[in-house]
């Protein structure tokens, strides 16, 4: 939740680039669109992908985590993480470790005969030769052109004959009042934290978060959730990730904002062991308005929400090896 508006955070003005051929340009509205349409059926049907896979029956004994590269250890991000959390519920695989065919050889194993794939999405640019030398002769700087393709990886569940000492499944946390790793998330983000008070909000004009003190909530973990959706707000003051802040309640930017925090806030409680939950769900009537008529809408909120928990895991004392990185393969598409 947000208090008050602040001033529109300056942007970074983006380069223009050549447009895509027309075949590429339609593979990558293709994607926008299959993806959004199954975000918004899940939604359509109650179910909130960012608390998934944890919300369901079949999922009971899943430790809490982001999907992971289980040769590198780096975690999925973006769209990738509800893409693939979408399938460990769907399958019912028990593990968030995820190989491309040849890496399951790598690992001295195989994907098993008849098993079949998932499909992430993998984003960058590049610069063409002839571009790179347009540039070299006009003094210009050179265009680079996105790109857009689908990639295809496999739970380990799907494998047979893996070595041992792959990337290994999170310890969950003891259930306890206190959650230390948390904690140190909260300190370390140099946000100014105040407690006190009967509600939980972000004043982006003059940047301090403000949660109720925990035994204010009657499961106290819920203070922590609170806690990490309120920072993910925090992430977009101009000072630090610079996100458009400036929507009132009830428009479009507002609905845009709160779905980056509360998806931020799930890929922080999934890396901090916590069981992430739906804060704010009587937003989505607005969700689902900003997906139905934006179909990259999707891929650069789950964008955004990766890029604020990096950010606040990125300055934890001694993170966790792996955390808050991406695994090339599963690069967002933003």
């Amino acid at each position: 939740m947000r208090a008050t508006p602040s001033r529109r955070a300056k942007r970074t003005p983006q380069c223009r680039t050549r447009q895509p051929s027309g075949a590429q340009a339609e593979i990558r509205a293709g994607l926008y669109q299959e993806v959004t349409r199954r975000i918004i059926a899940e939604l359509e049907a109650g179910r909130f992908p960012w608390v998934q896979p944890w919300g369901r029956p079949e999922a009971a004994g899943l430790v809490p985590g982001l999907p992971r590269n289980a040769l590198t250890g780096r975690h999925y991000s973006g769209i990738n993480v509800l893409i693939l959390w979408g399938a460990v519920i769907a399958e019912g695989f028990p593990s968030q470790g995820w190989l491309t065919f040849k890496q399951a050889l790598e690992a001295g194993g195989n994907v098993r005969k008849g098993e079949r794939g998932t499909t992430v999405v993998y984003a960058d640019r590049f610069t063409p030769e002839a571009e790179k030398e347009r540039a070299r002769e006009s003094g210009e700087d050179a265009k680079a052109i996105p790109f857009l393709k689908r990639f295809t990886v496999f739970n380990v569940a799907q494998c047979e004959g893996l070595r041992p000492g792959l990337a290994p499944e999170p310890l969950p946390l003891p259930e306890r009042d206190i959650v230390p790793v948390a904690e140190e998330v909260i300190a370390a983000s140099g946000v100014d934290f105040r407690i006190g008070g009967n509600r939980a909000f972000y004043v982006p004009g003059e940047d301090y978060v403000q949660v109720p003190p925990q035994p204010a909530f009657f499961e106290q973990v819920n203070y922590y959730r609170t806690c990490l959706h309120e920072l993910t707000h925090a992430t977009g003051h101009r000072s630090r990730l610079a996100r458009n802040q400036t929507g009132a309640f009830g428009s479009r930017d507002y609905a845009r904002e709160e779905l980056v925090a509360e998806m931020g806030a799930a890929f922080l409680c999934a890396s901090l062991g916590i069981v992430p939950t739906v804060r704010h769900a009587d937003y989505l009537a607005g969700w689902l308005d900003v997906l139905r008529e934006d179909n990259r809408a999707i891929f650069r909120a789950a964008g955004q929400a990766s890029k604020a928990a990096d950010w606040l895991l990125a300055r934890r004392p001694c993170p966790e090896q792996g955390r808050g990185g991406e695994a090339q393969e599963g690069r967002l598409a933003a």
